[in-house]
């Protein structure tokens, strides 16, 4: 009876032990599964994470890359140097400033990578119209620059006549002066004495002479302005002295002259005979040779000379 009941309860004890065992084993099993759920889950988000962010890696370089093109683009299109420099570089100014927001931007959201994106479309978009206006600008320019070079050559033609017309008309005014200009000729001076019948005779004797006659002809000319003209006669011994009234004379050109007297004609175009006497201060002239300057204001037209022995 003993021997039954002991048996019994170590069929039972072992039936709990059975029992609790294999709750364990069930336990255990369903732990590492959890485990293994848990585990496998954590590396398949870890997945996913690095594929978003090398996803959002690439999308930040790749604006990048399309906003350094954008400054390249704005950069050539300033060569054009055009009235809308200033615009193009307030743009590129912009587009400087993204990319530098973006570099120094560490791991950006979804949602960031998606408000780059739509500024670049914006500077996109402006780049596009600033390079239509730059392109019209440079026509315009280009028709401008034609238009200009049309009316250079014109103005060039006219210049080129105006120069042969004004060359023409001071040639002419040249030759007019010329023309105008009086011509003179048979300087002459010489030696008189007086008689005391008054009659003038000719000599070379310096005691005798007591006065010098000096004349000279001007050419008729038909052109030259009419009317009184004033002519200067300048006398100079033999020791260079200005004699008669030597006076001295300015014309208002830095130019001056010392003359001995003044002889005057009423020229009206027709050939004319001038003529002026210059006295001795002393009754007679010394020996010597002496000389006589024609002058038309400061301008010397003429000379003579004649010697007394």
């Amino acid at each position: 009876m003993k021997k039954h009941y002991k048996n019994g309860l170590v069929k039972t004890l072992f039936a709990v032990l059975f029992v609790f065992g294999l709750g364990a084993t069930f336990y255990i099993f369903s732990k590492e599964s959890d485990l293994n759920f848990d585990l496998s889950k954590d590396i398949t988000d870890k997945k996913q994470n690095t594929v978003i962010l090398s996803e959002i890696e690439l999308a930040q370089k790749d604006i990048l890359d399309s906003l350094n093109t954008l400054k390249l683009a704005y950069d050539v299109a300033l060569l054009e140097k055009t009235s809308l420099s200033q615009q193009l570089e307030i743009e590129k100014k912009n587009v400087e400033n993204l990319m530098e927001i973006i570099k120094v931007s560490k791991n950006p959201s979804s949602q960031q990578i998606g408000l780059y994106r739509i500024q670049l479309s914006d500077l996109k978009n402006s780049l596009n119209s600033n390079v239509l206006e730059v392109k019209k600008l440079k026509s315009q320019n280009k028709n401008l620059l034609t238009e200009i070079e049309s009316q250079n050559v014109v103005m060039y033609q006219q210049k080129a006549e105006n120069d042969t017309l004004v060359s023409k008309q001071k040639k002419l005014e040249s030759t007019l002066k010329d023309a105008s200009k009086l011509a003179m000729n048979n300087f002459k001076v010489v030696a008189l004495r007086e008689k005391k019948s008054g009659k003038e005779l000719e000599t070379d004797k310096a005691k005798n002479a007591q006065k010098l006659r000096i004349s000279f002809t001007i050419n008729g000319n038909s052109i030259a302005k009419t009317g009184k003209r004033v002519f200067y006669i300048q006398v100079l011994d033999q020791k260079n002295k200005v004699l008669g009234e030597d006076k001295l004379i300015e014309f208002g050109n830095d130019k001056a002259l010392v003359y001995s007297f003044i002889v005057a004609v009423d020229f009206q175009g027709k050939p004319a005979n001038v003529y002026g006497v210059l006295n001795s201060e002393e009754g007679n002239f010394p020996k010597g040779t002496y000389f006589v300057n024609f002058f038309d204001k400061q301008e010397i037209f003429g000379s003579a000379s004649i010697t007394l022995d």
